[in-house]
Parts: structure tokens; sequence; C-alpha cells
């Protein structure tokens, strides 16, 4: 059995995602190529609603992107809540 806590980059995922449409139009049936590329049926089809179109170049400068965003969230968070506690200083509301 396969380490089911096991992740791909998202290279890794385009790069098999193309090798399960080649196993596709060689006529297999998605249960035996998510066997054969060692995933769930539902990890593919997520992977396939994620990455569908995807270049490998392309997935992996989206995974940069969603990781900046959430370092700005964060960011943005801690300035909101700094700006907030300085608004109570100055109300005297401490």
């Amino acid at each position: 059995m396969t380490n089911s806590k096991k992740r791909h980059t998202p290279e890794q995922v385009v790069r098999k995602l193309g090798q399960a449409d080649r196993m596709l139009a060689d006529g297999g049936d998605v249960a035996s190529v998510c066997r054969e590329l060692g995933v769930s049926e539902q990890t593919y089809y997520r992977w396939r609603s994620q990455y569908g179109g995807l270049k490998a170049e392309d997935a992996k400068r989206l995974k940069e992107l969603v990781k900046q965003n959430a370092t700005l969230k964060r960011l943005l968070a801690e300035a909101e809540l700094a700006k907030a506690a300085l608004k109570e200083l100055a109300e005297g509301n401490f």
C-alpha cells in the first residue's frame, strides 16, 4: 500500500496528468490509469480540476503565487491587528 500522505509537486502532478491522458487515449479506463499512477480516483479528479490545462511551469508559478498570497494575507492581518491595538491605546480603552 502506498503512503497516503505523499505530496506531489505541481510539476509532478502535471506530468502524471499527461501520462494519464496518454493512457486514457490508448483505451485505458480511469480506475486502471489511477492504479498505474499510484493515486486514488478522487486525487486524479481533484488534480484534473486544479491543474487540468496547465503546463509544468504554469503549475509551479501558480504554487508560488498561492504561497505569496498567503504571506500577504498574513501580513495584512497583522497590520490590521496592530492598527486596532493602536486605535484602542489612542482612545484610552486599555
